[in-house]
């Protein structure tokens, strides 16, 4: 028993006439048995005196007989409710009071005061009070029978549907409400029927008659009623409206979803069908997202509305119906979206205000205009009621709008509507803006990017080439890898790889730097060892001016450049000797013409700007279809734990592997290598080398005397006839004659004249001396210094390079346009 009724029936007066006394002995055995307590109970005293007091209780209150015993000895007594049985087995709910009776010398005794509840004040309800309770509740209450039709039923429950008490008799529930699911609130009622198991907090979500345009929600309890001998009579059940709950869990949730569910990329398309598709079917049944074609371009906007007098075209950019391709529209994804001048969407999109219309005009025309076909098809024959538009707005710029329409539910759009409807856009807004600042400063640095990769390789004979580069940032498309192919003299080809450290913008900006100076240096001829240690200087040297240490974290592109890795490669496909040194950089690998793969023994040298030791250069003979593959660090690093000779293990087994072309298989080897989510960028740089034929080189050793020269000059003549060059000869004698002058007069020997035929007709003369020759701009009345001059203007271009034994002065005729 609860402490509350222990108070109310301790503050309760006992009247001696109003009470049956008893006595009971300490261990709970009746004593004495009164008439009173025999009218109450119809027991005699002779059946229950010496008996002990449990036996006319019920089985639960008599097990706590001893809890009640020892509070009665702590407290002196007790007061409480109790149920006993009559002798004829009915329960009798009963107060009681326990007192002590212990008299002076004598044994312990308790006298039990019992009074039957029927008669106490505050217990028993008339029939009166209690139809006042139900009859003036405002909850919605029933009673069905064992059939489940109607025998009672408040005043209450007719605002739910159904009419009123009197028309609900003797009907079940789909008689009264045929709008309504009553299978399944009678498939409760059944369950509670058959188990006896109340169902507390069923909710049911439909239309009442009451409100047939409007989505209602209420929550039902259902309790079996049973006779006295405990077999079911029927169900009693409570309806209470939670429409307001249900609809403001319902928004809550749509918003929840659509934060889950907008924005997961950031692609500004893609972003607007997630729009669409969080608000379709659970709040609207067709929606069109159009945003202003600047958007869809990443480019900014002005703040503010726009201005009528100065239309920018929409775009649709997303749209959804509950049919299947959208036949409420016609214009589709990425076409233009125009409307009528002064329509709502225009006017929206103007003055930055939504519009809602709960009920559009049937037979007006939809806004959009240009439809094909005829007429513009009517609201009525589109099916569309109700409608809303929300501009999409983010940070002060109007981006587009979004409009709402509702076709099959009954319930127009209203002020709650509108105000969900504004929430959800503006969330998309925001996720729209991000996508359109991420497009823009996208497209600027892959712009960066391709401006500093090459777009091509350039053509030449020496090699075939394929590359490809796979940066780690793939939202960006930025990193600091980098490949490239430098023609250089006598046919020659220098290959490229290197990388920077980190990625993203001051990755890229740092590798472009590198890039250009590997090209200046290339163009002076030099060999790779003196390339990578002019490089190291410059990267250096511009640390130093930005007061960067070599150990310290970049803070901008110059000071990314220290600690980058560059491999150079130069090739000569006349006698198929490759030379290359590496600053920080792996080595490259080799695959045979027999499909072998072996990786160059190349010193590494230091990153670069970091000092060190000077660097070395290694020179190998390649054979003809032989395969160099150069690389950065990020193809060797699979993410895997393991060693370098694992990672070139790896890298070996797919070089190996046969493709159709070598495209094809730099491709492959990417794709085979490089793990899911890199964490650095890749570049790899593959070429197959050639070697130009013996009918395309033709040399001559020359004595270092004048006479030779016009030797030399039939000999080149000659050569030009068989090549079918004849075209050439004047100007090829010219600077044959003065290059070969040249070495006699001012060199020493010995001295080599060649000609090479490749895309171009190279003219190389040899000698023994370390000094270069200087381009003269001489006086009219000088008598000699025109030589070089003259070989600068007949030739496309022309050159020195040193070589160990001396140096070769060259000179480059185009084969496509000798007269360029």
């Amino acid at each position: 028993m609860g402490t509350y009724e222990e108070q109310y029936v301790a503050r309760q007066p006992f009247d001696v006439a109003d009470a049956a006394p008893v006595l009971l002995d300490a261990r709970g055995v009746v004593t004495s048995w009164t008439l009173d307590a025999q009218r109450l109970l119809a027991y005699a005293p002779s059946e229950v005196v010496g008996r002990n007091v449990a036996g006319l209780l019920s089985a639960e209150d008599a097990g706590r007989l001893p809890e009640l015993a020892e509070r009665c000895r702590r407290d002196g007594g007790w007061a409480g409710l109790l149920t006993a049985r009559r002798k004829d087995g009915q329960p009798v709910r009963v107060m009681v009071r326990i007192t002590s009776a212990l008299e002076s010398g004598g044994p312990a005794q308790w006298l039990v005061l019992l009074s039957e509840m029927a008669g106490a004040a505050g217990w028993d309800m008339s029939r009166t009070v209690l139809e006042q309770m139900v009859a003036g509740s405002p909850v919605g209450i029933a009673i069905v029978d064992a059939g489940l039709r109607f025998v009672w039923s408040n005043a209450a429950l007719e605002k739910f549907g159904g009419g009123p008490p009197r028309q609900r008799l003797g009907l079940r529930l789909a008689d009264v409400q045929p709008g309504i699911d009553s299978e399944a609130i009678e498939a409760q009622m059944r369950h509670v029927l058959e188990t006896g198991e109340p169902v507390v907090g069923y909710e049911h979500v439909g239309h009442v008659r009451s409100a047939p345009h409007r989505e209602t929600a209420h929550v039902l309890s259902f309790t079996r009623l049973e006779d006295d001998r405990g077999h079911p009579m029927g169900v009693y059940y409570t309806v209470v409206d939670i429409t307001e709950r249900h609809r403001a869990r319902q928004r809550l949730a749509l918003l929840d979803r659509a934060g889950e569910q907008i924005g997961r990329s950031l692609d500004i398309v893609r972003t607007a069908q997630e729009l669409a598709d969080v608000v379709v079917p659970a709040f609207a049944d067709c929606v069109a997202v159009d945003l202003l074609e600047p958007v869809l371009r990443g480019a900014e906007l002005p703040a503010g509305p726009l201005s009528e007098r100065d239309p920018v075209p929409l775009r649709r950019a997303g749209h959804k119906s509950v049919h299947d391709n959208v036949p409420e529209t016609v214009v589709r994804i990425g076409d233009v979206a125009d409307y009528q001048a002064g329509s709502p969407p225009l006017h929206c999109l103007t003055t930055g205000r939504p519009w809602r219309e709960r009920r559009l005009d049937p037979l007006a025309e939809e806004w959009a205009t240009g439809i094909t076909g005829g007429r513009a098809a009517t609201f009525l024959e589109l099916g569309l009621h109700s409608v809303m538009i929300v501009p999409v707005q983010a940070r002060g710029v109007t981006l587009g709008i979004t409009t709402f329409f509702r076709r099959h539910r009954q319930e127009p759009f209203d002020e709650d509507d509108l105000s969900l409807a504004e929430d959800l856009v503006s969330r998309a807004a925001v996720c729209v803006d991000n996508a359109r600042r991420y497009t823009r400063e996208r497209d600027a640095a892959l712009v960066l990017q391709r401006s500093l990769l090459p777009h091509r390789l350039p053509d030449q004979d020496a090699v075939e080439v394929a590359a490809e580069y796979r940066p780690a940032d793939e939202l960006t498309g930025l990193g600091g890898d980098w490949y490239d192919l430098v023609p250089l003299s006598g046919a020659r080809v220098a290959l490229v790889v290197g990388e920077v450290p980190g990625h993203g913008i001051d990755a890229a900006a740092a590798m472009g730097r590198l890039r250009t100076a590997v090209r200046t240096l290339a163009a002076l001829d030099l060999p790779p060892e003196e390339v990578l240690a002019r490089l190291d200087d410059l990267v250096a040297h511009a640390a130093r001016e930005e007061g960067v240490e070599p150990d310290t974290a970049a803070a901008d592109s110059t000071a990314q450049a220290v600690g980058s890795g560059c491999l150079y490669v130069v090739y000569d496909p006349v006698d198929g000797q490759c030379t290359m040194a590496a600053a920080g950089h792996p080595a490259p690998a080799v695959v045979l013409p027999d499909g072998t793969v072996t990786f160059v023994d190349l010193p590494q040298g230091s990153p670069l700007g970091a000092g060190g030791l000077p660097f070395e250069s290694v020179e190998l003979a390649l054979a003809e279809g032989s395969t160099l593959a150069l690389h950065t660090d990020g193809l060797l690093a699979h993410g895997e734990n393991g060693t370098d000779d694992m990672a070139r293990d790896r890298l070996r087994r797919a070089l190996e592997r046969p493709a159709p072309s070598l495209g094809v298989r730099c491709r492959a080897v990417v794709d085979a290598l490089m793990p899911a989510r890199p964490n650095d960028d890749v570049a790899l740089l593959m070429a197959q080398t050639r070697l130009l034929g013996a009918d395309q080189v033709a040399d001559w050793d020359l004595p270092a005397d004048p006479s030779v020269v016009a030797d030399a000059r039939k000999e080149a003549t000659r050569q030009l006839t068989d090549w079918g060059l004849e075209e050439l000869a004047f100007t090829t004698e010219l600077v044959v004659s003065e290059l070969v002058t040249n070495a006699i007069r001012h060199a020493t020997a010995p001295i080599r004249l060649r000609l090479i035929r490749d895309r171009a007709l190279i003219c190389e003369v040899f000698d023994g001396a370390a000094t270069a020759p200087r381009l003269r701009h001489p006086r009219t009345t000088d008598e000699g210094g025109r030589g070089l001059l003259l070989v600068s203007q007949f030739t496309q271009r022309w050159g020195t390079r040193f070589v160990p034994e001396g140096k070769i002065i060259w000179a480059e005729q185009s084969l496509t346009d000798p007269l360029e």
